[in-house]
Formats: structure tokens, C-alpha cells, sequence
């Protein structure tokens, strides 16, 4: 899926409030901007699809927020 397909894709699972959906593309997002380097952005999508899977109590959460606290974004919970 190239950019704008992957922005589609979030502007429409957005408008219909499929949180599944959201945390899927924004990992796949996440993973993206991981691969290419660019650890921020990478950072910021893995942050909204950890919120969205905390929200929806997908079982992602937990995988999501490995990759923020290796990245230094998060701490993990005692």
C-alpha cells in the first residue's frame, strides 16, 4: 500500500470508527517510517495505534508498547 493509499485508508477507518482497523494501519504506518529510519514519525503512528488498541482492548497493546519503550517513548509499566 503506497502513502496515499495508507492516508485513504486511515481517513476512512476514522470516519468509521473502526478501531481494528487503526491500530492495524497505524502500525503498518509505524512499520514504515521504522524501516526507513525516520524513528519519530515511526514513533508517533506506534503511539496512536497503541492509544487506539488500549481503547479497544486489542490484543496489539502490548506489542505497540514494547516498540515505544524501545524507542525510548514509554516506560514500561511495573
Amino acid at each position: 500500500m503506497d502513502r496515499g493509499q495508507l492516508d485513504a485508508a486511515l481517513i476512512a477507518a476514522h470516519e468509521a470508527g473502526d478501531r481494528a482497523a487503526l491500530v492495524r494501519l497505524y502500525r503498518q504506518a509505524g512499520e514504515e517510517r521504522e524501516q526507513a529510519g525516520d524513528i519519530d514519525a515511526a514513533c508517533f503512528y506506534y503511539t496512536h495505534a497503541y492509544v487506539f488498541a488500549l481503547e479497544s482492548g486489542h490484543g496489539e497493546a502490548a506489542i505497540l508498547l514494547e516498540r515505544l519503550v524501545r524507542h525510548g517513548r514509554e516506560i514500561k509499566p511495573d
